[in-house]
């Protein structure tokens, strides 16, 4: 499991990769990821959006940004938790991610947490990325 904490808010990632969803010989390599939000701040948040970087071991990168996640823009209460998962494909049996989600305050005040660089590995390795 990989952890980041920023600002009070702590972010946890477990990647898994998935043998039945990928087909090596056609290049396709697919991982879940889980993820865990930890609210350690004295007031409730909103996660509004996510940015992500993936690179895989053959230095492609591919960006994601979009609103919220999973189709939600959670609020998030002192204390609380919000989970979910999520998977990413690659072309190539290894490869890393990062990135980091923008949160809102009640008071409309907007910062940046920190998703830590995790590792994207397969069985089907040939170099690793990270």
């Amino acid at each position: 499991m990989y952890e980041q904490e920023t600002a009070g808010m702590i972010v946890r990632v477990e990647p898994q990769f998935l043998p039945d969803e990928s087909r090596p010989e056609d290049s396709r390599f697919v991982w879940s990821y889980t993820i865990e939000i930890e609210n350690r701040r004295p007031d409730t948040v909103q996660l509004m959006s996510r940015y992500w970087r993936i690179t895989d071991e053959n230095g492609a990168t591919q960006e994601v940004r979009g609103d919220g996640v999973i189709g939600q823009q959670p609020t998030i209460e002192p204390g609380k938790r919000f989970r979910y998962s999520s998977a990413a494909p690659l072309a190539a049996p290894s490869g890393v991610m990062m990135g980091h989600y923008s949160m809102q305050r009640t008071n409309g005040e907007a910062f940046d947490i920190k998703v830590p660089l995790f590792a994207l590995d397969s069985p089907h390795i040939s170099k690793l990325a990270n």
